[in-house]
């Protein structure tokens, strides 16, 4: 697909169908996230792929924001393999981690696979609930899956300010 079609068309899918996401999409998909740039190159980032009734009850129990997806990513970082940028008063691990899931998401598009970006949930409760080492920071998790029948982006999804709205020349 055209990239310029990727990035008009995608949308936030909240209500899915029980229709497995295919193995060699969800690689490519991953792929994608690996791919992406991240700061002094550290990859930081640790993908946790949950499509088992366990896994995603534990994803349910701290979000209603699942929508049936038969499969979630949960986007985490290394907290202690980030960089510290002049100032100390920021670090890479949540722009790194979120550039890695932005390269997923529009690379599930690509692949005909429905997303949408959740931040609706205490990443804490998630942390204990899947276990997660203490090193790691959730930053989100990603509903993947097809849309089921009905679903389709908000009415005003494309609505848009415009750009001299959002941009300054400087």
């Amino acid at each position: 697909m055209d990239f310029k079609e990727v990035v008009k068309n995608r949308y936030s899918c909240k209500k899915y169908s029980d229709r497995q996401v295919e193995a060699e999409k969800l690689d490519a998909i991953l792929a994608a996230g690996r791919l992406a740039p991240t700061a002094k190159n550290l990859q930081e980032q640790h993908i946790y792929v949950v499509q088992s009734a366990e896994g995603l009850a534990k994803i349910d129990g701290v979000t209603p924001c699942r929508y049936g997806a038969p499969t979630v990513l949960v986007v985490a970082f290394d907290k202690n393999n980030v960089f510290t940028y002049p100032g100390g008063k920021r670090d890479s691990g949540v722009e790194d981690a979120t550039i890695v899931a932005t390269h997923m998401i529009l690379a599930a598009a690509d692949e005909g696979v429905d997303s949408c970006w959740v931040n609706f949930f205490d990443p804490e409760k998630l942390e204990a609930a899947l276990g997660l080492p203490e090193n790691e920071e959730i930053l989100m998790v990603m509903d993947l899956g097809y849309a089921a029948e009905g679903a389709g982006p908000l009415a005003n999804h494309n609505s848009r300010k415009a750009l001299s709205e959002t941009v300054s020349y400087l």
